[in-house]
């Protein structure tokens, strides 16, 4: 990894960390899984999984079959929850720049909170309990709830979206997943 790439992820797990400590459910475990991190062309475009266009340079991982068990988790809870394609494009980039869609348990030393799951939420801001934010149905659930909360959801870039509901400290982050996220919704919507 060249030394300004390494330079930029430290000093990104720095302000992680400190946003961490004071913003509620952030990601601020950045688990290295930048090998796995690349720039990719759009390959799906549909006004109802993407209205707005990705912003920014998009990224993209392989999944293995555990994570491709929870992006089917995250769309069965979404049409559980009565919601459509667009809620569960968010969910999954949500979930994507959390966790790398991994359901994570306390990271240790990496992680100075509680934050865990799918999507990094913390026990102590109220999310529910350590059991109930790694079952992957409970803990999408949970952000749907909070998504239907946010008036205009619908409407607004999916960065926008997903930073109300999360509080980050890095609220642009999501967008990068949302290529990736239409593609898996287009992929596994109606299986």
């Amino acid at each position: 990894m060249n030394t300004i790439l390494r330079k930029s992820i430290l000093g990104i797990a720095g302000l992680a960390f400190t946003g961490g400590v004071f913003a509620g459910p952030v990601a601020a475990h950045a688990a290295d899984t930048t090998a796995s991190v690349r720039p990719v062309t759009a390959t799906v475009q549909s006004d109802k999984l993407i209205p707005h266009g990705v912003q920014g340079t998009q990224s993209r991982i392989d999944l293995d079959d555990e994570q491709t068990k929870n992006v089917k988790a995250i769309i069965a809870a979404t049409k559980k929850a009565g919601m459509d394609e667009r809620a569960a494009v968010v969910s999954i980039a949500t979930a994507l720049q959390e966790s790398k869609l991994e359901n994570l348990g306390h990271l240790g030393e990496r992680n100075d909170h509680d934050s865990q799951g799918l999507f990094q939420q913390r026990p102590s801001s109220g999310w529910g309990t350590v059991e109930q934010i790694t079952d992957p149905e409970y803990s999408t659930t949970a952000f749907l709830k909070g998504l239907k909360q946010v008036d205009g959801w619908q409407d607004m870039p999916l960065t926008k979206a997903a930073q109300t509901v999360q509080v980050s400290a890095y609220p642009d982050h999501y967008a990068q997943w949302e290529q990736q996220a239409a593609d898996l919704v287009a992929e596994h919507w109606n299986k």
